[in-house]
């Protein structure tokens, strides 16, 4: 269920290194082209477990047979965090429908918050491969609430979800609250610490606030 590319050795740990550095993270350009890169590499990853079909393809010389996508999955994101993300894989899987949810925590006066979900815009997703990206999952609760709102559309075959950092604690979270034979968690690291703010320790910040500025 759960697939970590940080674990081995890979240009993959480069860019999750530059996301993560604090001196790096100043140059948002730079912070939303590495999310990017990030993103069409999860892209390629996950396109390895899909189901292909062989095609003619008519050469100047001659006729080749190459497996090509059975068909395109759903890029679904969660705003506006997981826009660089989502544009990165789309860059790979440039023929997929897309589906994006609005989805926020809303604190209140005694510190703690709740994840609001406000918009919804997706395709029919029955029956097709959905991949669901938010470049941090710290308690794991906005994603499922999005996941759970993103059923309002249809059932897919599999659901891929794909963040940057994840907490311990939000894995298990998504372990726990999300049917295991239809979800894939893939991760470009897993933290340990989640403070009492739900802020991933080490992570790497506000990747929202990073990559297209800071919000009052």
């Amino acid at each position: 269920m759960v697939r970590n590319l940080g674990a081995q050795n890979s240009i993959f740990n480069q860019y999750i290194a530059e996301v993560r550095d604090a001196v790096i993270q100043q140059d948002t350009l730079r912070f939303r082209f590495n999310m990017e890169r990030l993103g069409a590499i999860f892209a390629y990853e996950i396109s390895r477990t899909m189901e292909y079909e062989t095609k003619e393809i008519i050469t100047s010389l001659g006729i080749a047979e190459v497996p090509v996508l059975k068909q395109s999955p759903v890029l679904g994101t969660i705003l506006r965090a997981g826009l660089p993300l989502h544009h990165g894989m789309l860059s790979a899987f440039d023929k997929a429908d897309n589906a994006f949810v609005s989805a926020y925590r809303k604190h209140t006066k005694d510190g703690s918050f709740n994840i609001q979900v406000e918009y919804v815009s997706s395709p029919d997703l029955n029956d097709r491969v959905l991949i669901l990206s938010d470049p941090m999952l710290a308690t794991g609760a906005s994603l499922v609430l999005s996941y759970k709102a993103l059923l309002a559309k249809g059932k897919p075959s599999h659901t891929h979800v794909v963040t940057l950092i994840a907490s311990t604690e939000g894995v298990e979270y998504i372990k726990r609250y999300l049917p295991a034979d239809d979800i894939t968690l893939w991760v470009g690291a897993i933290d340990e610490e989640l403070t009492a703010q739900a802020y991933i320790v080490p992570g790497l910040g506000d990747a929202g606030d990073l990559a297209f500025g800071s919000k009052i």
